[in-house]
This record gives C-alpha cells, sequence and structure tokens, in this order.
C-alpha cells in the first residue's frame, strides 16, 4: 500500500482567544512546510501573524471578529463573574454558542468559495463544528490545553487517576463533572437554535456536537496530562505545539552581557483576566531579591497600570522562546503556552493560577 503524499487544501478555523491563536498557526506552518494549501480564518487581529507564515487569511464577518487585542473589545468577561462556572457560562453565551450560527454561516460561505479537504478547528467552536456536520465536511478538533470538557469518551487524564481517589475525592470530582455538564448543556438551547435554523436535528447534549469530528488532536504533551500510552479512539496526543506569534516581535537583552543576575521572566495572561494587582505585586516581590525581572504585559495591561522596580523592565511583547534560552526563572498565570514552553527549556516555574485552565496546570505542575 502506498500513501498518498498530495499536496491537500486545509481551512485552520480558530479565534482571538490568548493562547488558542499560536498553536493552530504552528500546524498551519507545519502543513505549509509539506507543500499543503493552508487558509487561516479568525478575528481580523490575527490577520498579521497569519500571512507572517505565509497562510492565506480569511476574517470572520458575521461571527466575532476582533479589531485588536485590547482588553475593551474582548467580549470574553469571565474574570467578572462570581465563579468560574458563571465564567464559562458567560463565555459560551457571548462566543461560543450564542454565536454559533454566524460562525457556522461565515464557515459555510467559504466552504462553499473554497472547499477544502480537512477544515481543523478550535473545539470550542462550536458553529463551525454544525457547519461541517451540514455540509458533511472532514473535520478534526484541536485542543490546545487538557481537556476541560466533561467528555466520557476520552482519555483519563489529570494529575490524580478516578480509581486511585479517595472516595471523597471521588465524590468531588463527580459532583465537578456534573457541575461542568450542567454548564455546557445550559448553553444546549443556544445551539441547538443554530442548528434547527441550519436544518440538523437537535442534540441531546452540548458534548455530541463533537461527534462529527474524525480525531480530535490533543496539542499537549500526553505524559504532562498523565495521560495512558497509545491513541484513545478519535483522541490523539501531538504534542504541544509552540511557534512564537509575529507580535511578539525580536528579542535583544537590554541587559550588558556581563549582568550575572537571574533572569526571571513574569508572563501572565495575553487576555485581560483582571490580573494587573498580582503583576504588580509580582514586581513588588521580584524588587526585594537580586535578579532582573522581564515583565511581558500583553495587549491587555498597559505599562501605565503598572509600577516598576530599579531591576523590572517592562515590554509589550518578547519571543519567549527566545527569552527563555537566557531566563533562570518563569511567574506564570499557567497558561499551557507559557508553561510547555517554561517545561522545554527545563525551568523552574511559580504558578499563581486565575482561571480557565489554569488551576489543572497548576496541579500537572505540581504531580510532576
Amino acid at each position: 500500500m502506498t500513501c498518498d503524499k498530495s499536496p491537500r487544501k486545509f481551512l485552520i478555523a480558530t479565534w482571538e482567544g490568548g493562547g488558542s491563536v499560536g498553536p493552530k498557526l504552528t500546524v498551519a506552518r507545519k502543513l505549509m512546510d509539506a507543500g499543503h494549501d493552508v487558509r487561516v480564518m479568525s478575528d481580523e487581529c490575527n490577520r498579521l501573524e497569519s500571512e507572517a507564515i505565509g497562510a492565506r487569511f480569511i476574517p470572520w464577518t458575521r461571527a466575532p471578529s476582533r479589531a485588536d487585542r485590547n482588553r475593551e473589545s474582548d467580549p470574553i468577561l469571565d474574570w467578572a463573574q462570581a465563579n468560574p462556572l458563571e465564567g464559562f457560562a458567560q463565555a459560551l453565551d457571548a462566543v461560543f454558542t450564542g454565536r454559533a450560527l454566524d460562525y457556522a454561516l461565515d464557515t459555510i460561505d467559504e466552504l462553499r468559495r473554497e472547499p477544502a479537504d480537512l477544515v481543523v478547528s478550535s473545539e470550542l467552536l462550536f458553529g463551525v463544528m454544525a457547519a461541517c456536520e451540514t455540509l458533511d465536511q472532514p473535520m478534526a478538533l484541536m485542543p490546545c490545553n487538557s481537556l476541560m470538557f466533561p467528555l466520557t469518551d476520552a482519555p483519563p487524564a489529570g494529575p490524580v487517576r478516578f480509581a486511585d481517589m479517595t472516595p471523597d475525592q471521588q465524590a468531588q470530582a463527580g459532583a465537578m463533572f456534573a457541575a461542568a455538564s450542567a454548564v455546557f448543556d445550559g448553553a444546549l438551547p443556544q445551539l441547538n437554535e443554530a442548528r434547527a435554523l441550519l436544518a440538523l436535528p437537535p442534540l441531546a447534549s452540548l458534548m455530541d456536537q463533537l461527534k462529527p469530528a474524525r480525531k480530535v488532536l490533543i496539542g499537549i504533551s500526553r505524559f504532562f496530562d498523565f495521560a495512558p500510552q497509545g491513541d484513545h479512539g478519535r483522541y490523539s496526543y501531538v504534542g504541544p505545539q509552540l511557534d512564537d506569534l509575529a507580535w511578539t516581535g525580536e528579542w535583544q537583552s537590554p541587559w550588558p552581557s556581563d549582568d550575572a543576575r537571574p533572569l526571571a521572566l513574569v508572563g501572565f495572561s495575553t487576555t485581560f483576566q483582571n490580573h494587573v494587582a498580582i503583576m504588580q505585586r509580582v514586581i513588588d516581590a521580584l524588587a526585594t531579591l537580586p535578579v532582573r525581572a522581564l515583565v511581558t504585559l500583553g495587549p491587555a495591561i498597559d505599562p501605565e497600570e503598572l509600577t516598576p522596580a530599579a531591576n523590572t523592565l517592562l515590554v509589550r511583547s518578547a519571543p519567549h522562546n527566545a527569552v527563555l534560552k537566557e531566563a533562570n526563572l518563569v511567574v506564570t498565570h499557567g497558561g499551557h503556552g507559557t508553561l510547555a514552553r517554561a517545561m522545554a527549556h527545563k525551568l523552574p516555574v511559580l504558578v499563581i493560577p486565575h482561571g480557565r485552565d489554569q488551576d489543572g496546570n497548576a496541579a500537572r505542575i505540581v504531580a510532576h
């Protein structure tokens, strides 16, 4: 049997969600290096980094399409909610299910304009999944963090296996699974309304929308996730995808080459999570130590909101892959991209999670 290696056409669908873009563009770059044709469909503010790698870029038109990465343009306000579950419910309503029909119609229009051999989508874009189901379009999903979904067919993952938990831990895990399922299914009417307008039957559970995907390509290390060896049905671990994006710029250390003080990289979320105060506390703590501190603010925090110490440099962005070659410590919120880069460079990490997948990532770091 021979393997057909002829060039294929890929449509990669993602959204401006901080760490959700980089892994997709890393995959896009690898596909193009292999000779394939790649389009990236995302928010307008992702055009620069998409075209910088040579991909053709298609912006969302009906679906949310942020022109910038400022906090004012971010529709996700999970940080302002009373608890993480309410925060995720807000995100579902604002983007993932509340705008599912818009994502679906944009995707259908683009695939009718130019077909693709495979759509690779972010795992939260339920409208893209519904569009592919409508067109019988081959599709794969690519989460770039540990699976946060209440899925029964996914590989067991996490620092403690369910079978190894105490009865109290099992009861707590079961309650968390039920609560997460309730949040997801609370958004089911929105998705089913979109599906009805696409002439698709209603679903019994929001997670059923993932079923048309031929593969779920988990973009993290199986060892980080404490996952079993081998593929688990349609789920495959493909490892971290860690190219730096064009907007991070180039890196040249501003400190003299003979400055022997250890370098601490402070990198928190590129999206706003109400984290100005904790960044200031980190700066103040590092000010008491004989170190150099490089603080990457991202687009959502302005330098004027912080008071740097004498040993601190505030920058809008810096390519972490380059900086980490010189760093001695990483202080972070625990987003997977920053953690994976730090682990690849075998650096000590201080994790201060803010929510989302970050608590689980911190637990995995401790368990390792």
